[in-house]
């Protein structure tokens, strides 16, 4: 039997403990408390945007002394090899690790024959690079709509793109940038296949060490647009639904990023980056593999268009942007805005 002494006590207890618990039930929670400070919210900040995350587009021409502002794309320019050697020591003092480079040929043909000659374009621009600043990484896209006639990203045949035909020549265009220099090369056609004939072709080569950033999952979407003029490659018939993935598609995107794996790839791609980033979130969740995303030339189009006319605040647009995709889960985003970034992340 309980004293009145322990009673009065039990009593007291439950007193207390429901003072504290109405105490507790009347805070506010607060999170404000850490975004007061500039450093309190730098000391809190979960994604880190850094120039160590960026590659820099590069279009490099035949020719002297060009350096031609792209009418779409403000600010990005097609370089002639003289002048190229100056803007890789600007991408590289910035602090960019490296380059991503496309070429636009003298000549173009049925199987965009430039895109694996010795003296091509990109061929001649990676030695270039190489002998200025041979610690930047050059990565090459290996495709071929911007070497051929008709604008396609394989060899065609009575109104079709052939598949298993085009894989020869990608890995001829991988062999021969390896060849020149390349650190990495970029196969971006699409054609299924594709990684296993360039590591396949690499490694007989002897270039075992060039490693392969495929685009696995490239959308066929409506924000190449200012590209296809900077790199002359819009197709001359029908489009590249065929072989680019729908931009409905989520789940196709994990089976492309899963055969690209399988195949020997060593970095995966999903492009475009803005309006994918849900793609970009699941790969990454579902692959434990470097994974690259490209902010692309209508992402950067838009920005551009609108801070031009005032509407938006150029800077702080484009790193919540960039910010944004290295959230959902990017490794390595290449951007036209990697420079730019770049010196805006040193402020």
């Amino acid at each position: 039997m309980m004293s009145a002494e322990q009673t009065v006590n039990r009593l007291q207890l439950g007193r207390e403990t429901r003072e504290v618990e109405e105490t507790a039930a009347a805070l506010v929670l607060r999170p404000r408390r850490l975004r007061r400070l500039d450093n309190l919210r730098r000391l809190v900040r979960e994604t880190r945007l850094s120039a160590d995350d960026l590659v820099y587009p590069l279009f490099v021409v035949h020719g002297q002394g060009i350096r031609e502002e792209i009418d779409s794309m403000p600010g990005s320019y097609h370089w002639s090899l003289d002048l190229l050697p100056a803007e890789a020591e600007e991408v590289a003092g910035l602090g960019i690790p490296g380059v991503i480079l496309f070429g636009i040929p003298a000549v173009k043909d049925a199987i965009g024959s430039e895109n694996f000659d010795d003296q091509g374009i990109v061929q001649k621009a990676i030695r270039t690079i190489k002998k200025t600043v041979p610690e930047l990484a050059v990565i090459t896209d290996v495709c071929m709509c911007q070497y051929t006639d008709h604008g396609h990203c394989g060899i065609v045949e009575d109104g079709r793109v052939l598949n298993d035909e085009t894989l020869e020549v990608l890995a001829r265009v991988a062999v021969s940038h390896a060849a020149a220099g390349a650190d990495v090369v970029a196969p971006s056609a699409m054609m299924d296949g594709q990684v296993a004939a360039i590591r396949s072709a690499l490694d007989a080569a002897g270039f075992t060490q060039v490693a392969i950033l495929s685009y696995a999952a490239k959308y066929a979407s409506a924000f190449y647009g200012p590209f296809r003029e900077a790199a002359e490659s819009t197709p001359q018939f029908g489009d590249r639904q065929g072989y680019q993935m729908d931009p409905a598609n989520a789940r196709e995107a994990l089976r492309e990023v899963a055969l690209d794996i399988e195949e020997g790839t060593d970095m995966v791609m999903v492009k475009p980056a803005l309006a994918y980033l849900d793609i970009i979130r699941q790969v990454r969740e579902a692959f434990d593999y470097p994974l690259a995303a490209f902010s692309v030339s209508g992402e950067y189009a838009m920005v551009k268009a609108a801070a031009q006319r005032g509407w938006i605040d150029e800077k702080r647009v484009t790193l919540e942007l960039l910010t944004a995709i290295k959230r959902a889960g990017a490794d390595v985003i290449l951007t036209y805005f990697a420079k730019d970034a770049a010196r805006w992340l040193r402020e």
